[in-house]
């Protein structure tokens, strides 16, 4: 009995010794950072800014993986499904943890149960776009257009918080909007500025070039008051006669499910130490973002109390799951 003990301590030993001995080296290897979303996204910006900076700190590669398509969902469930060892990450945002349990009737993978919380990183205020070429200037203005044209009018979306926000526009200034979705919002841009779609609600930081070239209009901010990033620009919430209408999208890093603590902790202090820094702030602003850096710890309250928040957003716009 005695030799069983000792053979079975010495093997919890030094499993607990490689398990020790692999947080210490992490990363030995490349680290895939996967977004939602495509090439020139926000998330995609915000997150290979993260990964020249975590790379420059642990001496590995951290290579960007987009995979847009389904709302986020593919990449989602393509992290869920892989080793918790911390050389997967998700720079991800509240379309796959807060909004897609609302908008869809099943999804393949638990919001909150199936990731690791590592940091939240930023919020991405959005804007009302039109076409630059339409009569329209003011939310009022759009209103009134859709209303008096006869021809189609229709908004594109990439992500959830431009489909909830048309969504929620559309239903409550009862404007007879047709919805077009995108597998990413540069797409939606893109169609915005040939004319193929009316109007989007598009995050700052991918809209803001095509703003500055006079492509496209911007004609009022989803933050419930008038945003420090865009000065010039009203709230929907004012502009439209709106009261409460806000939305805003956040971003943070998660891990799948049951990621060692030590891998954990030491990426949720060294991406906020990165966040500290003042040129990271000022980027991170001069793209449109709104930095808002938090642990592990408040970020996953956070993801739990905003899943929660945006089920009451998808039911005000009266969108029905899928």
């Amino acid at each position: 009995m005695n030799f069983f003990f000792r053979q079975s301590l010495a093997w919890m030993i030094a499993l607990l010794t490689c398990a020790a001995s692999q947080a210490q080296t992490w990363p030995a290897k490349p680290v895939r950072i996967v977004t939602a979303f495509g090439a020139g996204s926000a998330s995609d910006i915000v997150s290979r800014m993260l990964a020249t900076e975590l790379q420059a700190t642990y001496n590995q590669p951290f290579i960007v993986e987009n995979k847009p398509g389904a709302s986020g969902i593919i990449a989602a469930d393509a992290v869920a499904r892989s080793a918790p060892d911390g050389y997967t990450l998700f720079l991800t945002t509240n379309t796959a943890h807060s909004s897609n349990p609302h908008l869809f009737k099943k999804i393949p993978y638990d919001p909150i149960n199936d990731f690791t919380p590592i940091a939240r990183v930023c919020y991405f205020p959005f804007v009302l776009a039109v076409n630059a070429s339409l009569p329209v200037h003011t939310p009022r203005e759009l209103i009134d257009y859709a209303q008096n044209n006869k021809q189609v009018i229709s908004y594109g979306y990439g992500n959830s918080t431009g489909q909830v926000a048309a969504a929620a526009f559309s239903t409550l200034t009862k404007i007879n909007a047709t919805a077009v979705p995108y597998k990413s919002s540069p797409q939606v841009m893109t169609d915005l500025i040939g004319g193929q779609i009316t109007f989007l609600f598009g995050d700052l930081a991918s809209s803001a070039v095509h703003i500055k070239s006079g492509r496209i209009r911007a004609i009022a901010v989803t933050t419930e008051r008038r945003s420090a990033l865009a000065p010039d620009l009203p709230s929907v919430a004012a502009a439209a006669n709106l009261p409460g209408f806000d939305l805003t999208a956040w971003v943070g890093v998660v891990g799948p499910a049951q990621l060692p603590a030590d891998i954990t902790q030491k990426l949720s202090t060294e991406i906020n130490r990165i966040l500290a820094r003042k040129d990271i702030l000022d980027r991170l602003k001069a793209m449109g973002a709104e930095p808002a850096p938090a642990l592990a710890s408040e970020f996953g309250d956070y993801m739990k109390q905003q899943l929660s928040v945006w089920g009451q957003k998808v039911k005000d716009s009266g969108i029905q799951p899928e």
